[in-house]
């Protein structure tokens, strides 16, 4: 069955639609913006309600509006350019709405859901049967036929389904698939951002007790000196007095200080190189060239395989919280759905 040619001026649209949907998805909630949208300095857009979730994050210590106390204002990185954005007392809610957007999404939602115009449906019939228009999809052999051909032709032994039912199920795929690979990443930006912080404490650990290591030694300094200097100016004194018996009786004793002070022992001190905290070095080029090799999984991972996590379990935690923030069109009906019949070919 032939029917490229009727599929080439609906494939040109379709690639025209998937293409403005990529400029309309929110880099945080990875779906299409939702209505107030907002635009950021650095000209990017979110969701005026996924700005403020990003900003109430970075600022847990705002207050909200509504809030009896004055607010003050705050910052957040912009999450496609980090560029840092300062927001004042009105919050996200002193951004500029963007009415190009908003006005450019109702139009998408519009032509997303107008059905396929007359020109299209005409080239859509099929080969074999030429009065019959393509509106099933053969769930074996993967491809779209007609219901003639389901009935008395190459597909009469196979699972179908409606072909819109189908379109929406693998458009609903392959966004949620996004959703995944965006948990991952951020399940991975987690685990850098928990390391980093661990590292860092231990160097801060290490130059505090360095510090006040040192600082010790310069109060034992302080004081030795100060005694010291005491003692110098006693001596001193001593040496003025011009009755010899007085000078006599008190003479002894301060040589017994200054023998006892020359005693003490000042030998503590940082060795060298004490400063020096290069040991707090890291050689991160093994972790960087293994993120680098990241690829999706081509077969599944076998039930016998390893003890830990499996992939099932962290798809499956990933689909919870993937349920959590499906929007509510999601649950809408997309037709009947046939169970595919067991075959060499997968559904894709």
């Amino acid at each position: 069955m032939n029917f490229a040619v009727g599929l080439k001026p609906l494939l040109a649209e379709a690639r025209s639609m998937e293409s403005l949907e990529k400029q309309l998805i929110c880099p945080i909630c990875l779906e299409m913006f939702t209505k107030p949208v907002v635009i950021l300095p650095c000209q990017h857009n979110l969701c005026r309600k996924c700005a403020n979730d990003v900003f109430q994050a970075s600022n847990p210590l705002w207050q909200s509006r509504g809030s009896s106390a004055v607010p003050s204002g705050g910052r957040f990185r912009c999450p496609s350019c980090r560029h840092e954005v300062v927001l004042d007392r009105h919050g996200v809610y002193g951004l500029q709405r963007n009415l190009l957007v908003e006005n450019i999404i109702d139009i998408y939602k519009q032509e997303s859901a107008r059905p396929l115009h007359a020109k299209a449906e005409q080239h859509l019939m099929c080969e074999e049967h030429e009065d019959e228009r393509i509106n099933i999809y053969c769930l074996r052999c993967e491809a779209p036929t007609c219901s003639l051909c389901k009935v008395f032709g190459a597909h009469k032994d196979c699972e179908v389904a409606p072909l819109p039912a189908v379109y929406q199920r693998q458009k609903e795929n392959g966004r949620r698939q996004k959703q995944h690979l965006g948990l991952r990443f951020d399940s991975l930006y987690s685990i850098l951002e928990e390391r980093k912080k661990e590292l860092l404490q231990s160097i801060a650990r290490e130059q505090e007790e360095k510090v006040q290591r040192v600082r010790g030694l310069i109060r034992q300094y302080g004081d030795h000196l100060e005694a010291s200097s005491k003692l110098v100016e006693t001596a001193i004194q001593a040496m003025e007095e011009p009755q010899m018996a007085v000078y006599l009786q008190h003479s002894k004793e301060l040589l017994k200080k200054i023998t006892d002070m020359s005693k003490v022992s000042m030998s503590s001190r940082p060795e060298p190189g004490y400063e020096n905290m290069d040991h707090f070095s890291i050689n991160v080029d093994y972790v960087a060239e293994m993120l680098r090799t990241i690829e999706f999984q081509t077969e599944p991972l076998g039930e016998d395989e390893g003890d830990g996590p499996t992939e099932g379990s962290e798809a499956a935690a990933d689909e919870d919280r993937l349920d959590s923030l499906e929007a509510p069109e999601a649950a809408e009906d997309v037709g009947p759905r046939q169970k595919p019949a067991s075959s060499p070919h997968g559904q894709h």
